[in-house]
């Protein structure tokens, strides 16, 4: 595992340490973050699949029935009814946040009236049709929502997993090598001082021990003479 190429003092070992329990913090508040987006993302996505379905669903029996009624009344007549729908419907939109990701919250106000155009010159089909493509319409907004909200979640999941990624495999092996590192420099530079001191209080001691004993020769050389 790599290490931090740095002097191994007891200074630089704090502020590694520091960086680590900073780099473990951060690890934990975004794992928890990528767990509640994951969550939140599933739930979006599921919530965006039934809608996807239900919308397309309508579309397809909106369309069918456009073709009917384009087969018995002709193209022109049904594009006379269509020019009937002069009002549509209101949409505001909001702005929320999940786990700080700026979501849209989309409210819809309004809708067409049901009867558009004359019954006495249209179709069953006709009806079929612009119920349907009503009914399409109101959903809109809310899946439009719902899909935004799912592709925005899923951006900032993956760069909140390549975060966790790089704090999980990277920067915290990193840190803690380092303190490995450190520490083990640290304590055989002490140890090579123990035995340095060791060693210059054996030399002092012998050298004592020397005049010590040159002085005794001495003494007893006086005395003799």
């Amino acid at each position: 595992m790599a290490k931090i190429n740095i002097a191994p003092t007891r200074s630089n070992l704090l502020r590694i340490k520091q960086d680590l329990q900073f780099a473990k913090e951060g690890y934990e508040i975004l794992n928890r973050k990528r767990e509640v987006l994951t969550t939140e993302l599933i739930r979006m996505a599921h919530n965006a699949e039934e809608l996807q379905n239900n919308v397309w669903q309508l579309l397809a029996e909106a369309f069918a029935a456009m073709e009917k009624a384009q087969l018995r009344m002709g193209s022109e007549r049904v594009e006379w009814a269509a020019l009937a729908a002069d009002k549509t419907v209101d949409v505001q939109i909001k702005v929320r946040s999940i786990m700080g990701v700026s979501v849209p919250t989309i409210e819809s106000h309004g809708e067409p009236p049901e009867m558009l155009y004359s019954l006495g010159d249209t179709t069953a089909a006709l009806d079929e049709a612009s119920a349907a493509f009503a009914k399409v319409l109101k959903l809109l907004p809310e899946l439009s929502m719902v899909v935004t909200t799912v592709w925005r979640l899923a951006n900032e999941l993956r760069k909140t997993q390549r975060r966790v990624n790089a704090l999980q495999y990277i920067f915290i092996p990193e840190y803690e090598e380092t303190v490995l590192f450190i520490v083990s420099s640290l304590e055989e530079r002490d140890r090579e001082e123990t035995f340095r001191l060791k060693l210059l209080k054996h030399k002092s001691e012998a050298k004592a021990e020397q005049e010590r004993e040159l002085r005794q020769a001495e003494v007893a050389t006086n005395e003799n003479n």
